[in-house]
Parts: structure tokens; C-alpha cells; sequence
């Protein structure tokens, strides 16, 4: 059974920073491909950011030199470190195993999602 838990999420002012974590079971970590997505309300989901097995890193423009993301293979855990918080990266916050294909992250599995909200 996959499982992917999200946690970190909560209430930060502009320009603060938060750090998602996100633990993973049931996949052999260190294989897969991991990203973050978020969504915000009447938005679609949107992927912030992936990391590939080989640790290769990919950005949505909005976040990019923000946001950081990482993975600690020993913990089969990914991380979305969050600086300079805005108030328009508040949104439902998603964590997803799967694999990146031609430059593009393939989803096949997602967390239950963390809420950040960043007040103004």
C-alpha cells in the first residue's frame, strides 16, 4: 500500500519561510521521481516543483528562487523548503510519487495535502 504523508503546513506572515515534508511508503523510494504540487482555491493544481532519482530539480517559474525542493533517501522522505512566502502561494499543498518522462513529471501517486496560507 503507497502511502505519501504531508506535514508542515500552517500559517506564516509575507515574506516568512515553512518546510513541507512529505514520508513515503510502500515504493521504493530512492526509484522514484517526487513532486509537489499545490492548489489553491478556484485555481487548478498546479506542480510546483520535482525531483527526479537523480536528484534533478525543476521549477515552476513563480517559486523559482524560493523554493527549494530535496529528498532525503535514508528517510524516504521529500521536503518543499519555502522562503519569501507570499500571499498568493496560499493553497493546498500535495505531495506525489512518479516519474519524470520527456522533461515532464507523471504522477501516480498523491498525499492527502497540507494547507499553507500566508497572510498579508
Amino acid at each position: 500500500q503507497v502511502q505519501l504523508v504531508e506535514s508542515g503546513g500552517g500559517l506564516v506572515q509575507a515574506g516568512g519561510s515553512l518546510r513541507l515534508s512529505c514520508a513515503a511508503s510502500g515504493i521504493i523510494f530512492r526509484f522514484n521521481d517526487m513532486g509537489w504540487y499545490r492548489q489553491a482555491p478556484g485555481k487548478e493544481r498546479e506542480l510546483v516543483a520535482s525531483i527526479t532519482s537523480g536528484r534533478t530539480t525543476n521549477y515552476v517559474d513563480s517559486v523559482k528562487g524560493r523554493f527549494t525542493i530535496s529528498r532525503d533517501n535514508a528517510k524516504n522522505t521529500v521536503y518543499l523548503q519555502m522562503n519569501s512566502l507570499k500571499p498568493e502561494d496560499t493553497a493546498v499543498y500535495y505531495c506525489a510519487s512518479g516519474s519524470v518522462r520527456v522533461g515532464l513529471f507523471q504522477p501516480d501517486y498523491w498525499g492527502q495535502g497540507t494547507q499553507v496560507t500566508v497572510s498579508s
